[in-house]
């Protein structure tokens, strides 16, 4: 910028002081209303799937044998199951272990996939021809009916579901990762560190993943949404978690079954698995949008 366009703006009332790059992002974010709609929604699901059982008597390992398959009342805000089970009870628990899911195996996966991805791109050579090998097998490996037979055999630990879906799930992401990373081995700041002695591991994990960490927030919310789906349709088809735990994978297979005569054990687990999917990738678009200078948020800052 230069002094005459500085005098100008500063006579004409506009700040010249730079925003920094989080606070550019957080700016823009900010200005995305879909984006704080979800960011609310989102907030209130967490809350509720940690205070919600203080708001209740029941456990959803409860059995009301005076309440089967009751409908929505004062004792039971959800209804019954066909078991006597408290659904709002149900759906607390069920939220809550679908989000301890989905965010565990975002997260992991998101962390393997960096450092193989950049790794790989910044080591060449023969590492690299390797672990692309590896990651272009297990792309077309059918990883789904892999996680159906694993899940099954281990009858529905969430703990092994995690590591499941962890170990079949960071693939793609590497290969974006391993892409993007190739453009920036060659950068002054990647030669700069190398001729200052710093070593391979520190260069990639100090200088090469945070040149990407815009990808990588983008990639760790919209993460959480295709982990909720995965686990509920493993859930769906049995081959998730398994009774007497649940998930909103299982409440929905159990109220799929009773649509026409016990229509809220689907509809109220159904509601939070909509608002859980639409709110979070609200957030990522805010995200994509606030790291994009060509979006029409990131044009307005």
């Amino acid at each position: 910028m230069s002094a005459a366009v500085v005098e100008s703006a500063a006579a004409s009332g506009v700040p010249t002081t730079r925003l920094g790059r989080r606070r550019l992002y957080v700016r823009r974010f900010a200005r995305n209303r879909s984006a704080l709609v979800g960011v609310v929604i989102f907030a209130a699901l967490v809350l509720f799937s940690l205070l919600g059982s203080w708001f209740t008597d029941h456990t959803y390992l409860d059995n009301d044998f005076l309440a089967l398959t009751q409908s929505p009342s004062r004792t039971h805000w959800f209804g019954t199951t066909q078991g006597g089970n408290d659904v709002y009870a149900q759906v607390v628990h069920g939220l809550r272990r679908s989000l301890v899911i989905a965010v565990a195996v975002s997260v992991l996966t998101l962390v393997i996939a960096a450092l193989v991805g950049a790794g790989a791109a910044y080591v060449g050579g023969l590492t690299e021809r390797i672990s692309l090998g590896v990651i272009h097998f297990l792309l077309v490996v059918p990883s789904f009916l892999i996680l159906a037979l694993i899940s099954h055999k281990v009858a529905g630990d969430w703990r092994v579901l995690i590591l499941v879906l962890t170990a079949f799930g960071w693939m793609t992401t590497a290969r974006v990762i391993w892409a993007q990373s190739t453009s920036l081995r060659d950068r002054d700041f990647v030669r700069a560190a190398e001729f200052m002695g710093v070593g391979t591991a520190r260069i990639i994990v100090r200088h090469i993943i945070p040149n990407i960490g815009s990808y990588l927030i983008i990639n760790l919310t919209l993460g959480i949404v295709s982990t909720v789906l995965s686990e509920t349709a493993l859930s769906f088809l049995g081959f998730g978690i398994k009774a007497p735990d649940v998930s909103l994978g299982t409440m929905l297979a159990d109220g799929s079954s009773s649509i026409t005569t016990a229509p809220w054990l689907l509809a109220f687990p159904a509601g939070v698995l909509v608002l859980l999917t639409v709110s979070v990738t609200l957030i990522g678009d805010g995200i994509r949008d606030a790291a994009d200078p060509t979006s029409k948020v990131g044009a307005l800052s």
